[in-house]
Protein backbone atom coordinates (compact mmCIF):
# COMPACT_ATOMS: atom_id res chain seq x y z
CA UNK A 1 0.00 0.00 0.00
CA UNK A 2 1.42 3.43 -0.39
CA UNK A 3 -0.08 6.58 1.66
CA UNK A 4 0.87 10.22 1.35
CA UNK A 5 0.85 12.93 4.28
CA UNK A 6 0.61 16.56 4.37
CA UNK A 7 3.42 18.16 6.94
CA UNK A 8 1.82 19.93 10.50
CA UNK A 9 1.36 23.30 10.84
CA UNK A 10 4.14 26.34 10.50
CA UNK A 11 4.07 29.60 11.11
CA UNK A 12 4.24 30.73 7.70
CA UNK A 13 0.65 28.28 7.51
CA UNK A 14 -0.74 30.26 9.99
CA UNK A 15 0.29 33.71 8.85
CA UNK A 16 -1.02 32.97 5.11
CA UNK A 17 2.57 33.27 3.39
CA UNK A 18 3.71 30.88 0.37
CA UNK A 19 6.43 28.18 1.59
CA UNK A 20 7.72 26.58 -1.59
CA UNK A 21 11.15 25.29 -0.97
CA UNK A 22 11.92 27.73 2.04
CA UNK A 23 12.79 25.82 4.63
CA UNK A 24 10.41 26.85 7.39
CA UNK A 25 10.05 24.49 10.72
CA UNK A 26 7.21 23.16 12.39
CA UNK A 27 5.30 25.66 14.72
CA UNK A 28 4.33 24.06 18.05
CA UNK A 29 0.38 23.53 16.66
CA UNK A 30 2.15 21.69 13.91
CA UNK A 31 4.13 19.19 16.22
CA UNK A 32 0.99 18.58 18.29
CA UNK A 33 -1.11 17.63 14.76
CA UNK A 34 2.08 15.35 14.05
CA UNK A 35 1.68 13.48 17.67
CA UNK A 36 -1.95 12.99 17.37
CA UNK A 37 -1.68 11.57 13.96
CA UNK A 38 0.93 9.25 15.50
CA UNK A 39 -1.61 7.89 18.04
CA UNK A 40 -4.71 8.43 15.62
CA UNK A 41 -2.76 5.89 13.08
CA UNK A 42 -0.79 4.07 15.70
CA UNK A 43 -2.66 0.76 13.68
CA UNK A 44 -1.48 1.53 10.17
CA UNK A 45 0.94 -1.04 9.09
CA UNK A 46 4.13 0.85 7.72
CA UNK A 47 7.33 -0.62 6.15
CA UNK A 48 9.28 2.68 4.94
CA UNK A 49 9.03 6.26 4.62
CA UNK A 50 10.15 8.59 2.43
CA UNK A 51 9.90 12.15 3.24
CA UNK A 52 10.90 15.71 1.96
CA UNK A 53 14.38 16.97 3.69
CA UNK A 54 12.77 20.01 4.12
CA UNK A 55 12.05 20.63 8.12
CA UNK A 56 8.71 20.50 8.06
CA UNK A 57 8.23 17.59 6.69
CA UNK A 58 10.95 15.25 8.40
CA UNK A 59 9.81 16.66 11.60
CA UNK A 60 6.38 15.72 10.62
CA UNK A 61 7.44 12.02 9.52
CA UNK A 62 9.79 11.92 12.67
CA UNK A 63 7.36 12.56 15.33
CA UNK A 64 4.30 10.72 13.62
CA UNK A 65 7.13 7.27 13.35
CA UNK A 66 8.36 7.74 16.77
CA UNK A 67 8.59 4.23 18.51
CA UNK A 68 8.32 2.42 15.18
CA UNK A 69 10.83 0.43 13.31
CA UNK A 70 10.28 2.23 10.33
CA UNK A 71 13.05 4.08 8.41
CA UNK A 72 12.99 7.00 7.31
CA UNK A 73 14.95 8.50 4.10
CA UNK A 74 14.77 11.80 2.72
CA UNK A 75 14.47 11.90 -1.24
CA UNK A 76 15.02 15.72 -2.60
CA UNK A 77 12.37 14.77 -5.43
CA UNK A 78 9.78 15.36 -2.57
CA UNK A 79 10.93 18.66 -1.88
CA UNK A 80 7.67 21.38 -2.14
CA UNK A 81 7.17 23.22 -5.49
CA UNK A 82 9.27 26.05 -5.90
CA UNK A 83 7.27 29.39 -6.14
CA UNK A 84 10.50 31.43 -6.54
CA UNK A 85 10.43 34.90 -5.97
CA UNK A 86 6.96 34.92 -4.51
CA UNK A 87 8.04 32.72 -1.77
CA UNK A 88 7.25 34.32 1.58
CA UNK A 89 4.58 36.48 0.19
CA UNK A 90 1.34 36.89 1.94
CA UNK A 91 -1.87 35.63 0.94
CA UNK A 92 -1.28 34.80 -2.87
CA UNK A 93 -4.41 33.28 -3.54
CA UNK A 94 -6.00 36.90 -2.85
CA UNK A 95 -3.63 38.85 -5.36
CA UNK A 96 -4.87 38.23 -8.86
CA UNK A 97 -2.34 40.91 -10.18
CA UNK A 98 0.48 38.12 -8.97
CA UNK A 99 1.21 35.87 -11.92
CA UNK A 100 1.59 32.73 -8.94
CA UNK A 101 -2.29 33.32 -8.62
CA UNK A 102 -3.13 31.34 -11.75
CA UNK A 103 -1.44 28.04 -10.46
CA UNK A 104 -3.80 28.03 -7.45
CA UNK A 105 -6.69 29.02 -9.22
CA UNK A 106 -6.81 27.75 -12.61
CA UNK A 107 -3.90 25.79 -13.03
CA UNK A 108 -4.74 24.38 -16.26
CA UNK A 109 -3.91 27.80 -17.38
CA UNK A 110 -0.53 28.13 -15.38
CA UNK A 111 2.02 27.11 -18.60
CA UNK A 112 4.99 28.87 -17.53
CA UNK A 113 6.84 29.79 -14.91
CA UNK A 114 6.55 32.91 -13.52
CA UNK A 115 9.69 34.69 -11.05
CA UNK A 116 11.23 31.95 -11.05
CA UNK A 117 8.84 29.54 -10.02
CA UNK A 118 8.84 25.86 -11.20
CA UNK A 119 6.62 24.42 -13.93
CA UNK A 120 4.05 21.64 -13.63
CA UNK A 121 5.66 19.79 -16.28
CA UNK A 122 9.14 20.15 -13.66
CA UNK A 123 6.78 19.35 -10.81
CA UNK A 124 5.12 15.90 -12.49
CA UNK A 125 8.94 15.11 -14.30
CA UNK A 126 9.96 14.89 -10.16
CA UNK A 127 6.67 13.14 -9.07
CA UNK A 128 7.20 10.33 -11.62
CA UNK A 129 10.69 9.77 -11.47
CA UNK A 130 10.37 9.33 -7.45
CA UNK A 131 7.43 6.97 -8.09
CA UNK A 132 8.95 5.30 -10.52
CA UNK A 133 12.55 4.55 -8.88
CA UNK A 134 11.42 3.99 -5.21
CA UNK A 135 7.89 3.61 -4.71
CA UNK A 136 6.53 1.23 -7.21
CA UNK A 137 9.03 -1.17 -6.93
CA UNK A 138 8.49 -1.53 -3.13
CA UNK A 139 4.83 -1.76 -3.50
CA UNK A 140 5.30 -4.63 -6.16
CA UNK A 141 7.26 -6.24 -3.12
CA UNK A 142 4.41 -5.49 -1.09
CA UNK A 143 5.87 -2.89 1.49
CA UNK A 144 3.49 -0.55 2.94
CA UNK A 145 4.79 2.92 2.21
CA UNK A 146 4.21 6.41 3.74
CA UNK A 147 5.24 9.39 1.97
CA UNK A 148 5.64 12.98 3.96
CA UNK A 149 5.40 15.35 1.54
CA UNK A 150 4.35 18.77 0.75
CA UNK A 151 0.72 20.16 -0.61
CA UNK A 152 1.75 20.71 -4.32
CA UNK A 153 4.05 17.92 -4.31
CA UNK A 154 1.49 15.77 -2.94
CA UNK A 155 -1.37 16.79 -5.41
CA UNK A 156 1.36 15.82 -8.53
CA UNK A 157 1.35 12.35 -6.64
CA UNK A 158 -2.01 12.01 -6.83
CA UNK A 159 -2.31 13.51 -10.21
CA UNK A 160 0.31 11.11 -11.90
CA UNK A 161 -1.41 7.76 -9.56
CA UNK A 162 -4.44 8.45 -10.47
CA UNK A 163 -4.03 9.98 -14.22
CA UNK A 164 -5.78 13.44 -13.27
CA UNK A 165 -5.72 16.16 -15.72
CA UNK A 166 -3.98 19.25 -14.55
CA UNK A 167 -7.83 21.20 -13.96
CA UNK A 168 -7.83 18.84 -11.28
CA UNK A 169 -4.76 19.16 -9.90
CA UNK A 170 -5.68 21.36 -6.26
CA UNK A 171 -9.44 18.77 -6.16
CA UNK A 172 -7.44 16.39 -3.88
CA UNK A 173 -6.56 18.75 -1.52
CA UNK A 174 -4.79 16.50 1.63
CA UNK A 175 -5.21 18.18 5.06
CA UNK A 176 -2.18 18.45 7.41
CA UNK A 177 -0.73 15.65 8.75
CA UNK A 178 -3.81 13.15 7.49
CA UNK A 179 -3.34 9.98 5.58
CA UNK A 180 -4.29 9.36 2.30
CA UNK A 181 -3.98 5.65 1.03
CA UNK A 182 -3.54 6.23 -2.61
CA UNK A 183 -2.90 2.35 -3.43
Amino acid sequence: MLYIMRHGRTDWNVLHKLQGRTDIPLNEEGRLMAMAAHDAYLDTHLDLCFSSPLKRAKETAEIFLRGRDVPIATDDRLKEMSFGIYEGQENTFQKPDCPIYVLFKDPAAYTKSAGGAETFEELFARAESFLSDMVLPEVNKGKDILIVGHGALNSAIICVLRQLPISEFWSHGLAQCKLLRLI
